[in-house]
């Protein structure tokens, strides 16, 4: 048997403002996007040479939904992303003015940042020691 997570949804306000963070901000790539309904499109983001998982941004489609946006692991770190230079990528976060809310720090496992994505859904980018 061989499988693997293909994408994570995460629910979002609006496709195109979703995007443009992702893509401006984070720097990942729009791998798809493609309508489904008048409503619906099926929006792939992934970071820059991640061969793995991808990110599916799913537009609310209702209030329940729409109370999940930005809050989806009720206030825990939900996505991490990995680097191979931490300061590199750290800086250019704070360029895009990337919203931190813990300063870097060195763990057993690397440094780590956490962030917000722009719904507020936290983020940590880890890189190695060094």
């Amino acid at each position: 048997m061989n499988q693997h997570i293909a994408h994570i949804a995460l629910v979002v306000n609006d496709y195109d403002e979703a995007i443009q963070f992702y893509t401006q901000k984070l720097g990942f790539v729009l791998i798809e996007d493609t309508p489904l309904s008048e409503t619906k499109r099926w929006v792939i983001v992934a970071p820059k040479g991640s061969g793995g998982c991808s990110l599916l941004l799913a537009r609310a489609a209702n209030e329940e939904q729409q109370s999940r946006v930005g809050n989806q692991t009720g206030g825990r770190v939900f996505l991490f992303l990995h680097t191979d230079d931490f300061w590199r990528d750290y800086h250019k976060l704070i360029e895009n003015e990337v919203v931190f809310v813990r300063a870097p720090s060195k763990e057993a496992y690397g440094t780590v940042v956490v962030f917000q994505d722009l719904y507020g859904n936290l983020w940590d980018l880890i890189g190695p020691n060094g």
